[in-house]
C-alpha cells in the first residue's frame, strides 16, 4: 500500500547532481565520496530547505495561506528561503528571529530583508516559548484579514519530511546512472527533517544504505527523539502501514564545536581544504560542520567498508559572510 500523496510545488532545480570529490577523496585515502549538490537547488532560495518547502508551501496554499510564518536563528537558511518563496509566490512573509537586529545585516539577514520580510527579532527566553509568539503573530495577522500558515524550524515535520523522501528516489536514480552501491549516506542534522525524510525514503526506495547524521546543534538522544516523532506523525497523517522499530535513526554527537551557528579552526580549515582542491564552498554552520566530522571519523578508520560513500551538500552558501573574519585568516 502506498502512502497518501501530498501536494506539491515545482520550487527546486531539480535533480540536483551527484559528483565525485576523486582529488579529495585520493588525496585523503578516503573511500570516493560522492556529493548531493544539493546547495543547487535553486541560486538565491537555495539547499536542502527548498525541498520540504515544495511540500510545506503546496500544504499552505491548499489551506488558502497568504502569509508564511517560520522561525529560526538570525541566519537561518530555511527563513531565508522560506522568504524568498513566498516573494516568488505573491505571499506575505513573517520570520521570528532567535537573536538581535543589526545595524550592517549580512548573509541570510540581508536578503531576508531584500524580500521584504517582516522580521520580529526575539530573545532566547522567548525563542523557548516559540509556540506561543507563533500563534500571537498569526492572531495578528488574523485581525489584518490575512490567512497565516505556520511552517516549523527548518520545514521539520511530517510534511517536510518528503522533501527527503522523494530525494531518494532521486538518489536511486543517480546510483544507476554511475554504477555505484554506497555503503553509507551522511548529511549534517540541524533540526532532523533531512534525516527523518532519508531515513523513510531509504525504505520506501530501497536504497540498502546506511543513513548517517550529524548533529550540528543538539545532542543525539534529542536528535533521535526528534526523527522518531516527525516519522510516527508522517506515519498516521499519510496512513502508512510501516514498523518504526524497522528504522534507524543514527545520529553522530561529538561535532556540534562551540556551540549551533559557531565553528573552530579545525571546520574553518576543513572548508578551506574543500574548497581548494574541488571549488565546493561549505559552510560553518552544517555542512562545514558534519563533512569535518565525516572527515574525522574517516580518519579513525570508521565507514570505510564501503568503496563508495555519500555526503548529502544542504547548501549553506550565504552563512560564510558572517564568518569572513574567521575565514579571511586562513
Amino acid at each position: 500500500m502506498e502512502p497518501i500523496t501530498p501536494p506539491r510545488l515545482n520550487l527546486a532545480r531539480l535533480p540536483t547532481p551527484l559528483v565525485p570529490l576523486r582529488r579529495f577523496s585520493e588525496k585523503h585515502k578516503v573511500p570516493t565520496i560522492w556529493m548531493k549538490r544539493d546547495d543547487l537547488t535553486d541560486t538565491a532560495a537555495s539547499g536542502n530547505k527548498l525541498r520540504k518547502l515544495e511540500f510545506c508551501v503546496a500544504q499552505a496554499l491548499e489551506e488558502g495561506a497568504t502569509t508564511l510564518i517560520t522561525s529560526g536563528a538570525v541566519q537561518s537558511n530555511h527563513c531565508r528561503a522560506t522568504a524568498i518563496v513566498a516573494s516568488q509566490l505573491g505571499l506575505r512573509s513573517h520570520l521570528i528571529l532567535r537573536g538581535k537586529s543589526s545595524e550592517h545585516p549580512d548573509g541570510n539577514l540581508l536578503l531576508d530583508e531584500l524580500v521584504g520580510a517582516n522580521i520580529s527579532f526575539v530573545s532566547g527566553a522567548d525563542f523557548k516559548e516559540l509556540d506561543r509568539v507563533v500563534e500571537d503573530i498569526s492572531n495578528q495577522y488574523r485581525q489584518q484579514g490575512e490567512i497565516p500558515y505556520a511552517i516549523p524550524i527548518g520545514a521539520s515535520d511530517e510534511i517536510g519530511l518528503w522533501g527527503y523522501i522523494e530525494a531518494c528516489r532521486e538518489l536511486k536514480s543517480d546510483f544507476t546512472s554511475v554504477n555505484i552501491n554506497p555503503g553509507f549516506i551522511f548529511s549534517a542534522a540541524g533540526s532532523g527533517g533531512t534525516a527523518g525524510g532519508l531515513i523513510l525514503g531509504n525504505h520506501l526506495y530501497q536504497l540498502d544504505t546506511g543513513i548517517m547524521s550529524f548533529s550540528v546543534s543538539e545532542n543525539e538522544a534529542y536528535f533521535v527523539d526528534k526523527v522518531s516523532k516527525d516519522i510516527q506523525a508522517w506515519r498516521e497523517r499519510y496512513k502508512y502501514d510501516i514498523n518504526i522499530n524497522d528504522l534507524e535513526v543514527n545520529i553522530i554527537g561529538g561535532y556540534v564545536g562551540p556551540g549551533y551557528g559557531r565553528a573552530d579552526t579545525p571546520v574553518f580549515d576543513t572548508i578551506r581544504d574543500l574548497a581548494r582542491t574541488e571549488g565546493i564552498l561549505l559552510d560553518p554552520v552544517y555542512t562545514g560542520k558534519a563533512f569535518h566530522g565525516l572527515m574525522t571519523e574517516l580518519s579513525l578508520g570508521r565507514f570505510t567498508t564501503s568503496s563508495d560513500i555519500v555526503f548529502i551538500h544542504t547548501g549553506g552558501i550565504f552563512s560564510l559572510f558572517p564568518h569572513k573574519d574567521q575565514l579571511h585568516a586562513g
